[in-house]
């Protein structure tokens, strides 16, 4: 691997880096590649200390974000991220959440003037490829919208990316995954437990949300650094309520996430598809 490229993730919290490209992350890494994780919020709007919820007596945002950012720092370790790189925008919470309104939240600010900062760190460090959110946020949290957003934007005033990639889970595999976590005698989330969508239930039906499989052009196998993943989302303890990953423990985790699936939004290398590899065209 030519030892400029560069991988660049735009990530909304602390421990979204974990879920959905970790393993990208690490294996570029392992290759040889530069790794700039951009996390767009504080994440002051996650559990606090023995998991009190926002809104609820004792719930400190500045506590939150400072342990948030204690947890972002050994997941990057976990991941040997080279670069992390702090927004600093202050959370918005869930979508529908009181929060939304606060005049300094990071889905209230205007798209150029967020963006102005990652445009910069586009320049700074010019990667090759970068990866983020679909425009739906992946399920509808207004900071992943607006991260989609602001990367969309940066990306394209700068044209610098030669590629970018929005995050996916196909629907084929939230099916099978219900399927496994009902072997496994483990209940999978369900709408209560997250205010948008679900993983499945468990049953042969499609399940509500996902990207359909026609959709799909990446496949990556992350099956060396799926450890480190797991390392990586489990560095984000405080948040064990939300990250029901954890529950899965390593062994199984490692069997179930192996791969990691994308959408590639744009591209100027002419890579062929279906690709499995970010970097299809530029080695």
């Amino acid at each position: 691997m030519r030892p400029s490229l560069c991988l660049m993730a735009v990530h909304a919290h602390p421990d979204d880096e974990a879920t959905s490209t970790g393993g990208v992350l690490a294996r570029a890494g392992a290759e040889g590649a530069r790794t700039v994780l951009v996390t767009c919020t504080d994440g002051s709007l996650g559990d606090g200390p023995g998991g009190v919820k926002p809104g609820e007596p004792g719930h400190d945002r500045d506590v939150v974000a400072a342990q948030r950012l204690e947890e972002l720092r050994l997941s990057c370790a976990a991941l040997a991220v080279s670069d992390l790189e702090l927004l600093g925008y202050r959370d918005s919470g869930m979508m529908g959440w009181p929060s939304n309104d606060d005049p300094d939240a990071f889905w209230r600010m205007d798209v150029a003037e967020a963006a102005a900062p990652l445009v910069r760190l586009m320049e700074r460090y010019r990667p090759d490829v970068v990866v983020t959110y679909d425009a739906n946020g992946f399920y509808g949290h207004p900071d992943h919208i607006m991260a989609h957003r602001i990367a969309v934007t940066a990306a394209d005033a700068t044209a610098i990316p030669a590629k970018l990639y929005y995050t996916a889970v196909p629907r084929s595999g939230l099916r099978e995954l219900g399927q496994e976590l009902r072997r496994a005698g483990i209940e999978a989330p369900l709408p209560s437990d997250r205010e948008e969508g679900q993983y499945s239930d468990g049953s042969d039906e499609e399940p509500a949300w996902g990207t359909p499989d026609e959709l799909l052009t990446t496949s990556v196998d992350v099956a060396p650094w799926v450890q480190a993943k797991y390392e990586a989302l489990r560095a984000h303890a405080s948040q064990a309520d939300n990250v029901w990953f954890l529950r899965l423990g390593p062994e199984l985790y490692g069997r179930i996430f192996r791969r990691e699936w994308f959408v590639r939004a744009s591209d100027r290398t002419g890579a062929a598809l279906p690709e499995d590899d970010l970097f299809a065209g530029l080695r």
